[in-house]
Formats: C-alpha cells, structure tokens, sequence
C-alpha cells in the first residue's frame, strides 16, 4: 500500500516559523506592516516546507480574488481586430499587466466594454459581481467616463485610470503626453521645419488635448504661427487621409506633419506619396505610439513611443497597494514616453 504525502497547510508552516497563523496569513496576502525579519523567516519555511498558497480558498475566505481586471473600449478594439490589425495596446497591456500580476500571485483578467452604451453600468457591475475584482485598470475613454468611475468609487475598488488627470478618485497614470508632444514637435523645429502641422485625436480622449497642448507650446517657444496647422482625425486611418488631404492640399504646405497615433500618420505617408511628395526630402512625418508596423512603413515611421508595458505595471502595483492599506500617491503618476527616431524626419527642403 503506498501512503500518500500529506499536504503541506499553513499550520505546517507557522510551526515551522514559529509564529501565529496569523502572522503567515498576512505575509502571504503581503499585507504592511509585516516586518521584514518576520516576512524572511515566514518564506524561508514556506521554501523549506515546498508550501503553495490556496487561492481557491482565499478567495472562498471573501478577503481577496487576486484577480485584476483590465477594461479596454470593445468598438475600437474589435474593429481592429477584424480589420487584421491587432492591438499592440492590448498585447502591451498584458505583457505588463500580466507580469507584474504574477510577481504577486494574482491573475489579470481582459474585459471589453462599450463605453458609449447607455447599459455600461449594469455591465460592469454583472461583471464586479461575477469576478469580484481586486481592483480594476481603466483605459481612454473609460477613464474619464463618470458613470464608470462613480460605480468603481461606489463599491470601493481600487481602480488605476491611465491616460487621466483624474478627479478626486481613483490612482490616475499619464504617459507624459503633453511633453511628448512638445518634444516631437521640438525634433522637427530642431531640425529647420518652420511649419509644423498637427492631426489631433477625438475630444473624447483627454490626451488628444494634452498631445495638442504639447506641440501648441514646442510652436510657441519658438516662435512659430500654428494657424491653417491643424486638422482633426479620430485615430483611424480614413480619418488620417482627410485631414492629411486637408493640410497636404494647401498652396502653402507644411513641411512636417505630427500626428496623434500610428494609423493616421501612415494616412499621411500614403497620401504624400498620392501627391508625388518623398517623406523625409519633401515632408517629415512623425507618429504616437510606436507600434510593430510603423518600423515596416516605407521610410520607418520617427515616433513617440508610449510605455503601455511600464504604466499598466505601475497600475498593478498601485492597485495591490491599495488593497493592502498602503497610500496611494496624490498627483498622477507620470510615465515618460520614449522618441524613436526613424527615416521619416530631415531638415525641411531649400527654397
């Protein structure tokens, strides 16, 4: 007859440690105020003894899920998947998201929810009830959508909001879209370009403005006239094509164009070439986000490069912070972007 192992409880545990089954219990959970001679000893048996914490049964206790759930926009989101385009923003989500999780035993779940539906908070409260989140990741417009952030305050969940100035609620995380605004706008100046023009986002994310309000000051410290120089897109491609038709269409045409992401600055690139205008001799063209495809274009696409990864990280760590006790930071915390410089920027042409 073979006998079989017995299992390893935490009660093996505290009596190996020497200390209250309390004490391993919040160790486990990483709760504050543990010290960190006591948080050694703990995880030195928990190593020995070869002790796996039960979610399971904690989530059962009602103290915790050790679930994180990411919400992005479901319409933005499933159209570029059906048009074959992926989302490096979702991939970026998870890659930081879902690393960051582990490192503290939780897991990160990905919900898409239409944040122009009227039904968005009987929608996300089927979905609190069902998963009962520790915590919850907004992304634009969600961030900023008060029917959203007043439900997620209402049932006392901690709640990151990236891309968000933030109100009086929730842990709000920008990327530095303003700055990096103004520093793109600032390389082209740099690099002689008096007419630098700019395709804005949709109003209804917050960060358009901030992009806008970045390259309005690059302009300004320099001296520069931004009239004629805008034209609105909506972060799709088609809607690149119109505003680069409207600025490329002009007598007296930028030499540089800035635009809010990847997708309508390959509009421009498209419709320079329409015009029998060579990106970078006749026109410089720079980009926000970076995804994989920009480095493909034709000349590589310069652009700012958004962390998603490292904010969505920072967002975990913030979240289980808060579910500890731990205070949160004030102010919004900011993430810098990063400047890939590619083929697609030189000094403007002579004459």
């Amino acid at each position: 007859m073979v006998r079989r192992r017995q299992a390893v409880t935490i009660k093996h545990v505290a009596a190996d440690a020497g200390v209250s089954l309390q004490t391993v219990s919040r160790v486990i959970n990483k709760e504050p105020n543990v010290r960190p001679q006591m948080q050694e000893r703990v995880q030195a048996s928990i190593d020995k003894l070869g002790y796996v914490p039960s979610r399971a049964a904690q989530r059962m206790s009602g103290s915790r899920s050790y679930l994180i759930l990411a919400l992005n926009d479901r319409e933005r989101t499933i159209a570029d998947w059906r048009a074959r385009q992926g989302s490096d923003w979702v991939d970026q989500m998870l890659l930081g998201g879902m690393l960051k999780c582990a490192e503290y035993g939780y897991r990160m779940m990905f919900e898409l929810v239409d944040t122009h539906n009227d039904h968005v908070e009987r929608e996300l409260s089927a979905a609190i009830t069902a998963l009962q989140p520790d915590g919850v990741i907004l992304t634009p417009p969600h961030s900023d959508n008060p029917l959203i952030v007043n439900l997620l305050d209402k049932h006392n969940i901690p709640f990151a909001r990236i891309g968000s100035a933030g109100w009086a609620v929730g842990i709000p995380l920008t990327m530095g879209d303003e700055q990096a605004g103004k520093d793109a706008t600032q390389h082209l100046i740099d690099l002689g370009h008096e007419k630098v023009a700019f395709i804005s986002g949709p109003d209804e994310y917050i960060l358009s403005s901030w992009r806008r309000a970045g390259w309005q000051c690059a302009m300004g410290n320099a001296g520069l006239a931004i009239d004629g120089l805008i034209a609105n897109g909506d972060f799709s491609f088609e809607s690149g094509r119109i505003a680069a038709e409207q600025l490329l269409g002009k007598t007296d045409r930028p030499t540089a164009i800035l635009a809010s992401n990847d997708q309508m600055a390959m509009a421009c690139l498209e419709v320079a070439r329409e015009k029998g205008l060579v990106v970078p001799d006749d026109l410089s063209v720079v980009s926000f986000d970076n995804t994989p495809i920009v480095a493909l274009t034709d000349p590589p696409l310069t652009a700012v490069d958004q962390p998603i990864a490292e904010t969505t990280s920072r967002a975990v760590e913030l979240i289980i912070a808060a579910k500890n006790g731990n205070r949160t930071p004030d102010g919004p915390i900011i993430v810098p972007a990063g400047f890939v410089e590619r083929g697609s920027t030189a000094a403007p042409p002579r004459g």
